[in-house]
């Protein structure tokens, strides 16, 4: 052990020695001509060549430098070096850990990029805030403005330059996917990127490279695979740094070791897992990356649990969930409070246990919620359809061409028809080679359509399919989860037997949600599958009102009253199932958003043609915003219940489209704290 600690003291001393030798003269020549008299333009150029040296070693001082080339730059008006200022300050508020912050500062360089008209430069700042986004665990907008930076990057002529930035947005496309646990695919992109890499020699994606293969392969457990990837890129990283020593490859080296402390930690290497963890904290703490430092304390932390030190485990994770917190570090967070619970669960607390658990799966839930997927899912079709477009626009290109050549064609065959008027048989080639481009291009045309076409089915069956899975890998697997953690903290006696009552009706609650979004999901996939056979027939509209409120009030604990003034003779001419779904499904809704003690009252009224059903509560209500998305099956607005009922906004969908599929039309009528009355109307049996 004390060889291996030897070593990367001597490994964190190189990185030191590395960056500081051959470079304090420069800093103090840089420094001197600070004092002296230069144009505005100069001395922006010095506190940003200095703050660069100081970035990796001395936070304070690169803050310090870069500060000042903003202030210079923004009271000389300069916009081009407004950009170049605003940019580095994000940079070095990045690798402090302050992702937030670094996107302020790279938006307002995109600004100053926009007014200069620098595509290169707009394309880098969408690919830096993209990547500050997946560091802060918000991938659905790290994929939206990196794929935005491949695309900004692709237009018009494209420079060496370019290609590196666009080789960058792809290999960060690949870290999204595999924080996603689309693992294939990540491995997919970052290959394409580091050929890509080696094709345009660029040597810095090397070590990128080995460290992200080597942490997918350590989340698919494959360790030693792991630490040889791993170990590579920290060879890279060194050797890189020998070459530049200001090269901004060493951002890699302290996350490579978190990495390498990690897949000892998996492997009960307690002792190295530490050493590692304790070198990736001196690293950060040089250049005051708050975020390292507390990913570097959780490992530890994770460490002493399994080491049975829980008292300085807790410290530890404790320590790095505050830090999260304050840097809104979502799956840092999520991580903290994941340890916490196995923690606490060790230590038998189970009531502790519970709660960082219920947090953890709370904050999951909301960093991998539908719409994210969804937004995420619609990003990758829209990506991929640009593609397409790129190829319809190059086949588009390509029939100008021929058109122009035709009209060539055509011309050179008037001047020959002029001058050898009795050549007959050439004319009539003429003529009959242009008749077959002009049905070839038409072929051309109709296939462009038709293609147009079927990339529109595939877009729509795709956005089906999306919604499908993300429903069912969300709102299925949570609940699920959640019962089987209540009924293992029951197999082992955790719970009370005075609790055992609370327990068993939030194991009620969960399984009346999974059954509800069960029969909602099944119901949705047979409409979208046009499987779902309508039987219209004359249906007794306050039967099936009574049916319900009789489930209802044996299914919620709200003590909700439920209402029914349908008259007993209203006849409707529908399907009987679909209308019964819809009539649940809207109680289920009105209970959902109405308090304790409330009422909610069902009524019909008559007209010459059609019944006008209406389900009236005096709940929470709902603003104009929200009622103008409820109904919208692209992206499903749902929300939480005044009593924390979950829902996944299939419900309305489904009764809007079944109402639709009768005849019949829906609506809803509410204001905040008055109440919400949800209407729709049935044709009359005649």
């Amino acid at each position: 052990m004390r060889k291996v600690l030897k070593g990367l003291i001597l490994n964190c001393a190189l990185i030191t020695s590395l960056s500081v030798s051959g470079q304090v003269s420069v800093i103090d020549s840089l420094e001197k001509e600070l004092t002296n008299n230069h144009p505005d333009t100069t001395i922006i150029n010095i506190h940003l060549k200095l703050s660069g040296i100081w970035m990796l070693k001395d936070y304070n001082k690169a803050v310090l430098h870069a500060r000042e080339a903003i202030r210079i730059a923004d009271e000389s008006g300069l916009t081009g070096k407004q950009f170049l200022t605003h940019r580095r300050y994000g940079l070095i508020l990045n690798l402090s850990g302050d992702y937030t912050s670094a996107i302020e500062q790279e938006n307002l360089a995109m600004q100053y990029a926009l007014k200069l008209g620098d595509s290169t430069n707009l394309g880098l700042s969408y690919s830096n805030i993209g990547n500050y986004y997946h560091e802060m665990g918000i991938y659905d907008e790290a994929y939206y403005y990196l794929t935005r930076a491949y695309r900004m990057l692709q237009k018009g002529k494209i420079s060496r330059l370019d290609s590196i930035y666009m080789n960058i947005a792809l290999h960060n496309i690949g870290r999204v996917f595999k924080e996603l646990g689309q693992y294939q695919t990540a491995e997919q992109h970052l290959k394409l990127s580091r050929k890509i890499s080696k094709l345009l020699n660029d040597e810095e994606g090397e070590a990128y490279f080995f460290d992200e293969m080597g942490d997918l392969k350590l989340r698919l457990h494959e360790y030693d695979s792991a630490l040889h990837y791993l170990m590579l890129g920290r060879k890279e990283g060194l050797r890189m740094l020998q070459k530049n020593p200001s090269s901004t490859v060493a951002e890699v080296l302290p996350k490579v070791m978190a990495k390498v402390a990690l897949a000892f930690l998996r492997q009960k290497k307690f002792d190295s897992a530490l050493i590692y963890y304790d070198s990736a904290r001196v690293y950060h703490q040089r250049t005051a990356n708050q975020y390292g430092i507390a990913d570097a304390q959780l490992g530890r932390g994770m460490v002493f649990i399994e080491q049975q030190k829980f008292n300085e485990g807790e410290a530890l994770i404790r320590s790095a969930l505050q830090t999260a917190e304050k840097l809104n570090a979502r799956l840092l967070a999520i991580k903290c409070h994941e340890q916490l619970a196995r923690l606490y669960e060790q230590k038998k607390d189970f009531e502790k246990a519970i709660g960082h658990y219920r947090q953890h799966q709370q904050m999951r839930d909301s960093l991998f919620s539908i719409s994210m997927q969804q937004k995420l899912f619609r990003d990758q079709v829209r990506f991929e359809t640009e593609e397409k477009d790129d190829i319809i626009a190059s086949l588009t290109k390509l029939e100008q061409m021929r058109q122009s050549e035709i009209k060539k064609q055509e011309l050179i065959r008037n001047i020959l028809v002029v001058v050898v008027a009795l050549t007959a048989i050439l004319l009539l080639t003429v003529y009959r080679s242009g008749q077959r481009r002009r049905r070839i291009n038409m072929l051309l045309l109709q296939h462009q359509e038709e293609t147009e076409k079927r990339s529109q089915e595939l877009e729509q069956l795709n956005q089906v399919k999306d919604k499908f899975f993300s429903i069912i890998s969300h709102d299925l697997r949570s609940p699920v989860n959640a019962l089987a953690g209540i009924l293992d903290l029951m197999d082992k006696g955790a719970i009370k037997p005075e609790e055992m009552p609370a327990a068993i009706s939030e194991l009620r609650k969960r399984f009346v949600h999974t059954r509800n979004l069960l029969n909602n999901l099944l119901d949705w996939t047979l409409l979208q599958m046009d499987k779902l056979n309508l039987q219209a027939s004359t249906i007794n509209l306050s039967e099936i009102a009574n049916e319900n409120i009789e489930l209802m009030n044996s299914m919620h604990e709200k003590k909700i009253r439920l209402i029914n003034d349908i008259p007993a003779k209203a006849l409707a001419y529908a399907d009987r199932n679909t209308i019964n779904l819809v009539i649940r499904n809207l109680l289920t809704n009105a209970i959902k958003f109405t308090n304790e003690g409330g009422e909610i009252r069902i009524s019909a009224t008559e007209s010459p043609t059609e019944w006008t059903v209406s389900v009236q509560d005096n709940g929470i209500g709902m603003n104009e915003e929200i009622r103008n998305r409820l109904f919208n099956k692209i992206n499903p607005y749902s929300t939480r219940g005044t009593a924390n009922e979950k829902g996944t906004g299939l419900g309305l969908i489904l009764c809007k489209e079944f109402v639709e599929k009768n005849n019949g039309r829906i609506w809803v009528e509410s204001q905040e704290g008055k109440g919400s009355t949800f209407s729709f109307t049935v044709p009359k049996a005649s």
